[in-house]
């Protein structure tokens, strides 16, 4: 499977409902399509817990090899994505949450003072939380906490997860609102984000047609010797890399299905050729399209 994000990469999963916005999910990486999932953002705050195993965790420009017992915070609208460490899977927590569970109404003291500005553009996009700080402790314990409420879920269970969501707040603000440069965090300008939002969704929109660097560059309105530098610097790999990434990424379900022959699935996901499909899919795959699709449908592992 694979999340499900509108054009500007905002995912379009309910995290909760207006009344208790609040989604509290156990996720494994192998449930996703190449053991990762991808790159998108959503108004929520994230909270992660890693339960076994190690994941690669990407914030905005920042990269964090998590590891049991870690925690992350991920920042309202900041772009992020996980991978498999070594092929090896990752068990973990998630808790999603609009920021309205800590300041109960708009325009409220608790919003203007304390949730606006750890929210901002000039705020961490990230936190990860290691039992190595001692400020920290007590948050990954709280958010154990809230794994144990999401096991038991008791009469009281919302009125509690309120209750800890609110002490990782404080935690957090209280140790961010003096030095938003800390070590452990990631300045997320706004501008910059924007720039990615709008390559990465012009990317993902147009995968299927052919993609030059001159659309890439028009789009956001800056030269492409400048568009190439800016997403290396924020991405860690190319554009081309990025695009190859994701083209073979949206070939796999199309090659699980089995409805279509190699030749067409290669044109629908935007390669000039079947032959061109096959060498990049063996590169990121170490398999063939035909390989793979035979291994998915006889429960084989790829």
């Amino acid at each position: 499977m694979q999340l499900a994000t509108n054009e500007k990469q905002k995912e379009l999963k309910s995290h909760g409902r207006f009344e208790f916005p609040v989604f509290i999910s156990q996720e494994v990486l192998s449930r996703y399509e190449r053991g990762s999932f991808t790159w998108h953002w959503h108004p929520e705050i994230e909270l992660t817990l890693v339960l076994e195993g190690r994941i690669s965790y990407q914030v905005n420009n920042q990269i964090y090899q998590l590891q049991r017992g870690d925690g992350l915070f991920c920042n309202s609208n900041a772009l992020h994505t996980g991978h498999m460490i070594d092929g090896a899977d990752c068990y973990y927590i998630s808790t999603t949450f609009h920021p309205r569970m800590i300041y109960g109404f708009e325009g409220s003291t608790l919003q203007k003072d304390f949730v606006n500005p750890l929210i901002a553009d000039a705020a961490p996009g990230s936190i990860a939380f290691s039992k190595d700080i001692p400020w920290q402790v007590p948050v990954l314990d709280v958010m154990h906490q809230i794994y144990q409420l999401y096991l038991e879920h008791p009469p009281s269970f919302e009125l509690q997860v309120q209750y800890y969501l609110t002490s990782i707040w404080l935690s957090i603000y209280s140790h961010t609102a003096a030095d938003l440069s800390k070590e452990g965090q990631t300045i997320s300008p706004g501008r910059d984000i924007e720039r990615l939002r709008n390559i990465i969704g012009y990317i993902q929109e147009h995968y299927s047609e052919k993609i030059t660097l001159e659309d890439i560059s028009a789009e956001i309105n800056i030269c492409k010797s400048e568009c190439c530098r800016f997403f290396k610097k924020h991405m860690n790999e190319s554009l081309f890399d990025y695009l190859m990434y994701y083209r073979i990424e949206k070939s796999l379900p199309l090659l699980s299905e089995n409805k279509r022959s190699i030749s067409e699935i290669a044109d629908q996901t935007g390669f000039s050729s079947s032959g061109y499909f096959s060498r990049v899919f063996r590169e990121q795959m170490q398999c063939s399209p035909t390989q793979y699709r035979n291994g998915r449908k006889g429960g084989g592992d790829f």
